[in-house]
């Protein structure tokens, strides 16, 4: 639970993503207004606002604290509620096989893409990095495995910031990409939980696609992450790492927890049905402000302080896996 003690710290930065937010909502309220569509969702715009204002002002350190809450605790809870609105049986619609699927497509991603990393030059430590990024939960996953392969902190930085851009573009990308490929709700949600990095990003980037592929996109997303712990102790197990400590957090991270347990309580009925549609909405508007928090985190001038290299090995590991995820459609013939 948050001490009282740490709301003071907190408040500014919550307060600034808040208002980031709100300022989203009412763009959108304008762009529906003026051309009757949702062109730009509100979320999409909370993390174009958030960036421009961190990429053109220096916002105050008072400001940080809240706004890594807002980015982090504050999606975490967002998900949480999510699983209110995700059934075991949508799951088990699914079938064995597309879980399979997303594994060997996480496992086929982490090894060109370290192979790709380690072709351009990057060190070992930095090249694993990179791809357990791309490959998993983006900044999550590197956060995880840093300590497990005792990375250094300029590798972890370098990493973070390509996937904290990368991660923001592919949102920005994929309602485009949705009209250019003509893929189908559901097939847009899987391929989007399959390359898009965070889960929060997930609803962002098939909010405009609709519930279907909201929701195939999150459980797709969240098998994905669920991978996070087999890959951790495998790298433990590799000792490419000083102490090849393995931290239960990341292996089954509270709100992973918390959603398997909103999923579990929805599809009991245990939760009454007038509460579904509150829940939903809190989920949304959550998930707007930690965008705006998210976008308050990225810095689009510390790209040209990270070096090429890098950018060519994220660049081309998150095109790899866009076309392991389009194969994966083709192979389970998923329409």
């Amino acid at each position: 639970m948050l001490p009282l003690s740490a709301l003071p710290r907190l408040l500014p930065g919550i307060a600034l993503s808040v208002l980031v937010s709100g300022l989203a909502i009412l763009l959108e309220r304008v762009e529906v207004a003026l051309s009757g569509g949702h062109w730009i969702e509100s979320l999409v715009l909370a993390i174009l606002l958030g960036t421009g204002l961190r990429s053109s002002l220096r916002i105050p350190s008072a400001f940080d604290a809240g706004i890594a809450f807002s980015a982090k605790i504050l999606l975490e809870v967002a998900v949480v509620l999510l699983g209110a609105s995700v059934s075991i049986a949508e799951i088990g619609a699914a079938g064995t096989l597309l879980v399979a699927g997303i594994a060997a497509v996480v496992v086929l991603s982490l090894a060109v893409s370290y192979g790709i990393g380690r072709a351009l030059g990057l060190t070992p430590k930095l090249a694993t990095l990179v791809a357990c990024g791309n490959s998993i939960c983006g900044n999550s996953a590197i956060a995880a495995a840093a300590p497990v392969i005792a990375a250094e902190a300029d590798d972890v930085a370098a990493a973070i910031a390509f996937t904290a851009v990368l991660g923001v573009g592919a949102v920005l990308l994929m309602p485009a990409l949705h009209a250019a490929t003509q893929l189908s709700d559901l097939q847009f949600g899987i391929f989007a939980g399959l390359t898009v990095y965070a889960v929060p990003q997930v609803l962002a980037a098939t909010a405009s696609a609709g519930l279907v592929s909201t929701h195939a996109g999150t459980v797709v997303k969240l098998v994905r992450v669920l991978m996070l712990g087999p890959v951790l102790l495998a790298l433990g197990a590799l000792g490419n790492g000083a102490s090849g400590r393995v931290s239960l957090r990341h292996v089954a991270p509270w709100f992973i927890v918390g959603f398997a347990a909103m999923m579990a309580l929805r599809s009991a009925g245990a939760i009454p049905a007038v509460l579904l549609g509150p829940i939903t909405t809190a989920s949304g508007l959550l998930t707007t402000v930690a965008m705006a928090g998210l976008g308050l985190t990225v810095d689009v001038r510390s790209v040209t302080r990270s070096g090429g290299r890098v950018i060519l090995a994220a660049i081309a590991s998150l095109l790899v896996l866009c076309a392991l995820s389009l194969a994966l459609l083709t192979l389970l013939a998923i329409n």
